[in-house]
């Protein structure tokens, strides 16, 4: 006599709902290894984003509007975005200009600094995003961006 088993049905779990926990955990996980990578060179998080931002302005800012950019990406207060900037004055990565009150530049150490990094991070880009379809990311990109959109507009509204 034989037994007749029945397999219990193998479901795939269910993806979590974006939501800002999900985004926030994607963020930090991979923060966390590009931290990882920054560590030896004595960078924090806030001053690669400083150097990138002064990289993608061609090399110099005026800190009023650096301040600017910096304060709508990371939603930090002045303050805070102050120190990153005397951190990096302070390492000689940044230099006020000459002639130039109140403009920033990136120093021959700061731009080989702000290189290595965006290397780096494209690197780690490239591997946690393997293998994931082009449409799939730029879904993800068209929704992060609206909901970007529509953060910044209920805090420009309070």
């Amino acid at each position: 006599m034989s037994e007749s088993t029945t397999a219990a049905p193998t479901t795939t779990p269910a993806a979590p709902a974006v939501n800002g926990q999900v985004v926030g955990l994607a963020h930090y996980a991979s923060r966390a290894v590009l931290e990882r990578r920054l560590t030896p060179s004595g960078t924090t998080f806030n001053q690669s984003l400083a150097l990138n931002a002064l990289a993608r302005a061609g090399g110099s800012a005026d800190r009023a509007q650096l301040l600017g950019r910096l304060a709508g990406s990371l939603k930090l207060p002045l303050a805070e975005l102050e120190a990153v900037l005397d951190e990096l004055l302070a390492a000689g990565r940044l230099a006020e200009l000459p002639g130039e009150p109140g403009r920033l530049g990136l120093t021959s150490e700061g731009r080989a600094l702000q290189q290595e990094i965006s290397g780096f991070g494209a690197e780690i880009a490239a591997r946690l995003y393997a293998g994931i379809p082009a449409e799939d990311l730029a879904a993800a990109a068209r929704v992060l961006a609206l909901v970007t959109e529509r953060a910044d507009a209920e805090l420009s509204a309070s």
